[in-house]
């Protein structure tokens, strides 16, 4: 596996990252979620060089990161971990808010840092900005943890151009996570030109469209009862299921012609967007994570990319991404 760099102060990572969210929760339902696999998945990883683990506290919630530290238990070596904080989490384990303040900050590491067995976590992220909380105040209070020892590199999920320059100015920023792939690109028209002038390197959460761009995904009601949020997604209700199902078919037929799947050509078209760029797909089975690692290897001409534009222009997905109740996480 090739490794890329993110940010002016230099953090070195896997060319593709492993998001670690669908081992604990989010997808599928909990029958399906196999800590035993996960482990041997993760284990599998490190064979293949995809050594850049993404967690966050709210992951299970805290489930996520116990069951990395319990990977990372048999060593560090190689491992490069990012975490992220900023929700309020109540005692049902349900978000009931953003939490940007530095007390809030130094907690959480703590925390992530006792449920993962380490003593300094490479990458920490704000996983949403509070809006009570000056921007400044809550990089101020990472940065702390940066002088402390206690974290290597700052990140920020979801953030505005705007947020993102008023963050820098107070410390550096290695990473901005968003969501960005064929299917969601715009982070294309203000965020990502941010990023490359402020030497900030891009994260791509949700790669593959939340499967849409594998060529697996269901209707949302098809998800049925078990906590799969896909159920209540925009992109996967009625007419726009019936639309974005069309552009995955495209996909799919693209990806015949160039003799790889459409997993591996979707992560492909990704990479070749940047050097700065390192998607973090996630994956809960080995079979999975060894289809999307071999997409690092996969070089696509300029008729590929051509193609790829063509069927996957800006705004071609449709839908809203989040449903209102998560939009209002997000920084615009």
């Amino acid at each position: 596996m090739q490794t890329r760099t993110l940010g002016t102060a230099g953090l070195p990572v896997s060319a593709l990252g492993l998001g670690c969210m669908g081992m604990s929760g989010t997808y599928g339902s909990a029958a399906s979620r196999d800590p035993a696999e996960a482990l041997a998945t993760l284990a599998l990883a490190r064979e293949l060089g995809v050594t850049f683990l993404d967690t966050a506290e709210v992951y299970g919630p805290y489930e996520n990161e116990s069951l990395l530290g319990r990977a990372l238990a048999g060593g560090r070596d190689g491992w490069v971990v990012a975490s992220k904080f900023g929700f309020r989490i109540g005692a049902d384990g349900t978000i009931v808010g953003c939490d940007g303040t530095p007390q809030n900050a130094r907690r959480a590491c703590e925390a992530s840092l006792a449920r993962l067995g380490l003593e300094t976590l490479d990458l920490y992220y704000l996983h949403r900005l509070d809006p009570a909380v000056p921007i400044e105040e809550t990089v101020g209070a990472m940065a702390d943890l940066v002088r402390a020892g206690k974290v290597r590199h700052l990140g920020l999920s979801e953030v505005s151009a705007g947020t993102l320059r008023r963050a820098v100015a107070v410390h550096p920023i290695a990473a901005l996570q968003s969501e960005y792939s064929l299917f969601e690109r715009g982070l294309e028209r203000e965020v990502l030109p941010a990023c490359r002038a402020l030497g900030v390197g891009v994260v791509p959460f949700a790669p593959l469209g939340r499967g849409f761009l594998t060529g697996a995904a269901r209707r949302g009601e098809e998800y049925g009862p078990g906590g799969d949020f896909r159920a209540e997604l925009p992109r996967f209700q009625g007419e726009n299921y019936d639309r974005n199902l069309a552009l995955a078919n495209a996909l799919g037929r693209l990806a015949a012609r160039r003799g790889c799947t459409p997993a591996q050509l979707a992560l492909a078209w990704l990479l070749a967007q940047g050097e700065d760029i390192v998607p973090i797909p996630g994956a809960r089975q080995r079979r999975h994570l060894a289809e999307n690692a071999a997409a690092a290897g996969l070089r696509l001409a300029a008729c590929d990319l051509m193609a790829l534009e063509e069927a996957f222009p800006r705004g071609a997905a449709a839908g809203e991404r989040y449903g209102p109740a998560d939009l209002r996480y997000v920084d615009t």
